[in-house]
């Protein structure tokens, strides 16, 4: 599962803290959802989706306007530990309502491609370019517009770094 050369990065692949090989994505894929709202996923990203839960993945909204794509493996003690927080705080309660009850399980087809639902499209205002996007454990789903928003928003970054990146290098 080696990376194009349409600027995608990595293998797919790393080692976890056990030793055992953990699935890692990374890399930007520009893509193209079908009439029907299905996304074909890059062959590279496939083998860590389908591993992650025989191909049952979770697609959820996320804070940012864009979807994010688990593992169903990946997803499952997420929610459980969102689940468990106390839904007396508000600020607590909305997030379960947006991660969890947007979450909504779907399946890789034959063809490598997954169903993106309606109320999620919507949601990320997907139409018909997008950008998927490795984050280790996850991918994200943008629209192409709001990922180039997000990207120019990112190099404009203003003056100091955030809290816990002093001293970081590359």
């Amino acid at each position: 599962m080696a990376g194009g050369g349409n600027g995608e990065a990595g293998d797919g692949h790393g080692r976890g803290g056990n030793g055992a090989l953990a699935i890692v994505f990374r890399g930007v894929s520009e893509l193209v959802l079908d009439a029907k709202g299905r996304l074909a996923i890059p062959a590279r990203h496939r083998d860590g989706l389908a591993a992650g839960g025989d191909g049952r993945l979770v697609i959820t909204a996320d804070r940012g306007g864009c979807l994010l794509i688990y593992p169903l493996d990946a997803w499952e003690p997420i929610q459980a530990r969102l689940m468990k927080l106390s839904s007396f705080d508000d600020n607590i309660r909305s997030l379960q309502r947006l991660l969890v009850g947007h979450a909504d399980d779907v399946e890789l087809d034959a063809a490598g491609r997954i169903l993106v639902p309606p109320a999620l499209r919507r949601y990320a205002g997907l139409d018909k370019r997008v950008v998927l996007v490795g984050q280790g454990q996850k991918l994200e789903l943008w629209d192409e517009a709001k990922w180039q928003a997000q990207i120019a928003q990112t190099i404009a970054f203003p003056g100091a770094l955030p809290p816990g990146l002093e001293g970081f290098s590359l």
